[in-house]
C-alpha cells in the first residue's frame, strides 16, 4: 500500500470550520464520537458500507481521532501517479479527522501521526492502494470563541480494472487504516 503525507498551511489552501454545515442546512457535521447511533444518518455510510464500518472504529471511544466530513465515489479520470498501479480506475474518497483532545492544536503532535501511520502503512501487504494524509488548518468554533488548529484529510484510493475490483480494494485499504489508526491509539 502507498503511503505519504504532507502539510498543506498555505493561504490558498484547503482549511476546515469546525462544525459545519453547509449554506442550505442539508448537510452537517455528525458528532459520532459521543452518537454513534447517528452513523446512519450519513448518506454515505448508507450507500457504502465499508465507509460505514471505517467511521464507526474511527469514532469508537479507544481511538485517539473522530471523523469530521467524508465522501466517496468511482472515477476513471487517473492522475499522472496513479500509473504505478496499471489500472483503469479507482474507488475511494476522503475522510477528515480531528484530534478528540486538545492535540488538535499542535501541528507537531498532526506531523508525528501522519509519520507513524505512513510508518505503519508502507509494512502492510503490498495492494493496489494509496493513502494520503494532508495536515490542514482547521477553525474550531466554540459559540463566539473560534480557536485554529488542525486536521487531517485522508485521501484512500483503491485501484482495479472496473468499479467492483477497485471498491474491494478500497474497503481492504480502508480496513488497513482503520488498524493502523487504532493500533497508535492504543500505544
Amino acid at each position: 500500500m502507498e503511503a505519504d503525507f504532507s502539510v498543506e498551511l498555505g493561504s490558498d489552501d484547503e482549511v476546515l470550520d469546525f462544525p459545519w454545515s453547509d449554506p442550505h442546512g442539508r448537510l452537517r457535521y455528525y458528532d459520532l464520537k459521543h452518537q454513534p447511533e447517528l452513523l446512519p444518518e450519513l448518506e454515505e455510510a448508507r450507500q457504502f458500507p465499508e465507509l460505514a464500518e471505517f467511521l464507526a472504529a474511527i469514532n469508537a471511544p479507544a481511538c485517539k481521532l473522530e471523523s469530521a466530513k467524508c465522501d466517496a465515489w468511482f472515477t476513471t479520470d487517473m492522475q499522472p501517479g496513479d500509473g504505478i498501479f496499471g489500472a483503469s480506475g479507482k474507488f475511494g474518497g476522503y475522510v477528515d479527522l480531528i484530534f478528540s483532545s486538545s492535540e488538535h492544536l499542535s501541528l507537531p503532535a498532526h506531523e508525528r501521526l501522519a509519520q507513524q501511520l505512513t510508518k505503519l502503512l508502507k509494512r502492510v501487504p503490498e495492494i493496489p492502494a494509496a493513502a494520503e494524509l494532508l495536515i490542514r488548518r482547521c477553525y474550531y468554533h466554540d459559540g463566539d470563541e473560534t480557536t485554529v488548529g488542525f486536521y487531517f484529510t485522508l485521501y484512500l484510493f483503491g485501484y482495479g480494472d472496473d468499479a467492483e475490483q477497485s471498491r474491494q480494494r478500497w474497503a481492504i485499504g480502508l480496513r488497513l487504516m482503520a488498524n493502523a489508526i487504532l493500533q497508535i491509539s492504543l500505544a
